[in-house]
């Protein structure tokens, strides 16, 4: 009776070898896959990811996150405008506090502004050439190193010269 050989033969071993190189053979993507319900954020700090709801129409800007009394740590909403322009945000019947993030059509964060504070009226200044705007849970962008220069992944951003393309 003849026993079959548990080593591999120098043939399959290269061809398996070769498909892992090419990348025919992976086990996984070897990058995240863009999504419209996410956001990813990266920097020297490292990389995070937002599942979000979008306010893409003016209605939806308009209402934002007003009247709700949570969110959970990995979501947030993202705004976003058909062009870049200046543009401020109030926390008029916003429950929670929230952190801005501001970002340029190249994906680019421009500006932060940590822990708004619910109710507030006084206007939050964006800059001038604003893209989107990423609202998530106050206290987080300082947590993780979120700031001006990080960069943000998002199909939105596959218009210009994205800092992340998908």
């Amino acid at each position: 009776m003849r026993t079959r050989s548990k080593t591999r033969h120098p043939i399959v071993t290269l061809l398996v070898l070769c498909l892992l190189l090419s990348g025919g053979l992976t086990a996984a993507p070897s990058h995240a896959e863009c999504r419209a319900d996410q956001v990813q954020l990266r920097g020297a700090w490292g990389q995070v990811r937002f599942d979000v709801e979008l306010a893409d129409t003016a209605e939806a800007r308009n209402k934002g996150l007003m009247f709700r009394e949570g969110l959970p740590r990995g979501a947030g909403m993202l705004f976003i405008y058909e062009r870049p322009q200046p543009a401020s945000f109030w926390m008029k019947n916003t429950l929670i506090p929230l952190d801005m993030i501001f970002v340029d059509v190249t994906g680019r964060v421009t500006r932060v502004h940590n822990m708004a504070v619910p109710g507030d009226l006084t206007p939050i200044d964006g800059g001038q050439a604003v893209y989107a705007v990423l609202e998530i849970n106050g206290g987080l962008a300082a947590q993780y190193g979120i700031g001006p220069g990080s960069e943000m992944q998002h199909p939105v951003f596959a218009t210009e010269e994205p800092v992340w393309p998908c």
